[in-house]
């Protein structure tokens, strides 16, 4: 199993969850969440003055996979989350040891 993370623009949220459940993928995990990444933040202008926001706003996607999965899953989040500008965001997958669905008890690849 696998935990996918993904920070992407909040407003291409709704894209990526629909793309997911087109592939099978019915669960995931989301926050939102502030950062910055090569872009170092932007500046904007508030009543004529110019300032720094440092941190930008994101949505952060957590979702657990079976390792067939993961490839399939890669793609639909790319697809759906690209803008082609600066910005869209990273994923993150690492190894998922455990699971467990709390109200059954079931474990492993059957909790996900």
């Amino acid at each position: 199993m696998k935990m996918i993370t993904a920070i992407i623009k909040p407003f291409k949220s709704d894209d990526v969850r629909d793309a997911l459940a087109e592939i099978g993928i019915q669960g995931m995990t989301i926050s939102e969440v502030k950062g910055f990444g090569r872009q170092k933040g932007h500046t904007e202008l508030y009543r004529g003055a110019e300032y720094l926001v440092d941190f930008v706003p994101k949505m952060k996607l957590e979702i657990a996979v079976r390792d067939d999965q993961v490839d399939s899953a890669i793609d639909a989040i790319i697809k759906a989350a690209n803008t082609g500008k600066i910005g869209d965001g990273k994923i993150f997958v690492t190894s998922l040891e455990q699971a467990v669905r709390i109200r059954t008890g079931e474990t492993g690849e059957e909790a996900v």
